[in-house]
């Protein structure tokens, strides 16, 4: 979710890439600020990370968890940077000396400024404990050189320098670097000396925007096996059965911290668009995520009854602050809670206005049963039924789901009082249900027997994996994943539709890596698209059916099993990633296969032997022996036979993907 892949060098090439790109490459002014995270050695678990004292070796720490940041503050530049929750060595990582100036400041030469992250100057003397007061912690921070807060202690800084424990010198010196990150803004210069000024909100989600979103979704779908050449499909079958539960879902798309796309498409809508008129398309959602994670619904509109009687849905009625307080300024009946605000307040129009809304009515369930009820939304949310509190979340990260099981009669009115209300820059709520469970194989089975082709469309969820979630399931806590495997009951249905002999590809969707051996063996096309944002159904669908030719490669490794890994808690390197796993992989890092094939010819290095420092220029002749255009990703990597000190069993050194 929140990492480039595995490798030090390919992470620091794209982090370099992505900062450049951010802040632009005008000599006197930033387009804005870039903030590299989460420094350092921060990766969970989740559930401890608040609390969690890291101790990685200094060879890891130097070759493995610092090389990415060095390079985006060195090489790109990078104005800021932000300060991790757990703690490195025994030392907070948002007041840490080692950290933030002796090899953030004197070591790299960073002189822009150190953010918290939100909340992490409260664990300081909440969690670690490493002292007692807010006072102490917010002292202790800027000290130590984190200039600015995510959080609510700063304040107590007045109070520190009242009691001795810092000095407004101290004090000034972060003040100056902020400064100077506005004035670098342009944020007090007229507005026609600054370039990024000039800037239309029209390019928000502009045609050239929208192009960009696809091809970065066509060029990060790895074909991970095509047996017998099943891929690319026809498009002009008689039939095709997509099923799988992440085959209509939008929210697999875009992960966590994820804005509001204009048009996004899942795989169902983009496999519609690119087969023939005559080719039906049969849909089914066939299993949930995993086991007690059923996909929720809206509620929908014949199953709720306005306060008052009257029309299908709830009274809503909408104040112009985040508090319920006053009269409301807009009352209406809702017939769906299913809104997505993109950013703006439904009362004043504007990006960021805080807003209350409070909906009231009754629920009448279709049938008997135990239901899940719930709620998904950002930035807080209150569910009542019949009087009883039954969910409730106040994020400041990103949209939660909280949903819990209930059981209810049918035809029966039971009173619903849903309070939401909007602080934060993303608001979003939807009132959700998973009716009495059924039999979700069975119409995926049947939609698969009549198809000529079936695609299972499955993986991971952002709702399952993410930072700090609700969650506590089979192989998921907490937005941690406890196992790698794909969820039983999807690897159960994969199984069942192999079984019925169809042409079958499996796509996946998700995070982080899986392991699948038995679809390794037994499904004879796999294809991996991660989270592919706004456009990833449409190039889904583009390189299912031949118009794009894939070359994404892994940029982590897929374990056979959970087995193959070190604990959690264990931040050594041994045994970790393609540089020190000495195990058979599934799919290795930097796998990946195209429709084309490609033969290399001609290695050259030069010279054949270096002195220490010398730079060596290695290249090869690559020749497209397919029957189409493709990419061809081009990977060097180096291992040191012999070595005096432990080495990597091999290295990424260089890479470039070209077009033949």
């Amino acid at each position: 979710q929140e990492t480039y892949g595995e490798d030090p060098f390919l992470t620091a090439r794209l982090g370099v890439a992505f900062v450049r790109g951010m802040q632009g490459d005008d000599p006197d002014y930033l387009k804005l600020v870039a903030t590299p995270k989460h420094f350092a050695v921060h990766s969970g678990p989740e559930s401890i990370r608040h609390a969690f004292d890291v101790y990685p070796g200094e060879r890891d720490l130097r070759e493995t968890y610092l090389p990415a940041f060095e390079a985006c503050i060195r090489e790109a530049g990078a104005a800021s940077i932000m300060g991790a929750y757990n703690r490195l060595n025994g030392e907070p990582c948002c007041a840490s000396p080692f950290l933030l100036q002796q090899i953030l400041r004197q070591e790299w030469g960073f002189d822009g400024f150190v953010v918290s992250d939100c909340g992490a100057i409260t664990d300081i003397y909440a969690f670690h404990r490493v002292v007692d007061t807010p006072e102490e912690a917010a002292a202790l921070a800027v000290r130590h050189g984190c200039d600015l807060e995510c959080g609510t202690v700063y304040p107590a800084l007045l109070e520190a320098v009242e009691q001795g424990l810092i000095s407004t010198e101290e004090i000034d010196r972060a003040v100056e670097r902020l400064f100077t990150a506005r004035f670098r803004l342009g944020m007090f210069d007229p507005p026609e000396w600054v370039p990024y000024t000039q800037i239309p909100y029209e390019v928000v989600d502009s045609p050239e925007h929208r192009a960009l979103a696809l091809q970065a979704a066509r060029e990060s779908i790895v074909l991970l096996k095509n047996e017998g050449g099943l891929l690319p499909l026809p498009t002009d079958l008689a039939s095709i059965a997509v099923v799988g539960p992440n085959a209509d879902e939008l929210t697999v798309f875009l992960g966590n911290y994820n804005g509001t796309p204009a048009a996004p498409t899942t795989p169902l809508a983009g496999i519609r668009r690119k087969v023939s008129p005559a080719t039906r398309v049969y849909f089914a959602p066939g299993s949930p995520w995993a086991e007690g994670a059923p996909r929720l619904w809206p509620i929908p509109p014949a199953c709720l009854v306005p306060a008052g009687g009257g029309e299908a849905g709830l009274v809503g009625e909408y104040y112009d602050n985040s508090h319920f307080e006053g009269q409301p300024v807009l009352t209406r009946v809702d017939r769906l809670v299913d809104f997505i605000w993109k950013g703006t307040s439904p009362l004043s129009g504007a990006w960021g206005d805080p807003f209350s809304v409070r909906w009231t009515g009754s629920l009448v369930p279709p049938a008997d049963g135990t239901y899940r009820l719930g709620v998904f939304g950002h930035s807080g949310y209150k569910l009542y039924v019949d009087g009883e509190l039954l969910v409730e979340s106040e994020s400041i990260h990103h949209p939660l789901l909280r949903a819990r099981e209930v059981s209810l009669e049918a035809g029966r009115l039971y009173d619903v009082h849903l309070e939401y209300a909007s602080f934060g820059l993303d608001p979003q709520v939807q009132l959700l249900w998973a009716p009495p469970a059924g039999d979700l194989a069975g119409p995926a089975l049947e939609a698969a027997a009549k198809a000529d082709v079936v695609v299972a469309v499955m993986g991971l969820s952002p709702r399952l994996e993410g930072e700090e979630m609700p969650v506590k399931l089979e192989g998921f806590v907490g937005g941690d994943r406890t196992d790698i495997a794909l969820p039983a009951p999807q690897e159960a249905l994969l199984k069942r539709l192999a079984a019925l002999g169809k042409p079958l590809v499996l796509v996946l969707l998700g995070g982080s890596a899986l392991a699948i051996p038995w679809a390794a063996e037994h499904v004879p096309a796999i294809v991996e698209a991660w989270y592919p944002g706004q456009a990833g159904g449409e190039a889904l669908a583009e390189v299912l059916f031949g118009e794009y030719n894939p070359a994404g490669r892994l940029p982590v490794t897929f374990y056979r099993s959970v087995d193959d890994l070190p604990p959690f808690e264990d931040y050594s390197m041994e045994g970790r990633t393609y540089r020190y796993f000495r195990g058979k992989p599934l799919y290795p890092f930097g796998h990946g296969l195209s429709y084309s094939t490609f033969h290399y010819d001609n290695l050259r290095i030069s010279p054949a032997q270096a002195s220490l420092g010398e730079q060596v220029t290695v290249s090869a002749e690559v020749t497209n022996t397919g029957e189409r255009a493709g990419d061809e990703v081009v990977q060097l990597y180096v291992r040191h036979p012999g070595a005096p000190e432990p080495r990597p069993i091999q290295e990424l050194k260089a890479f470039s993907r070209i077009s033949l």
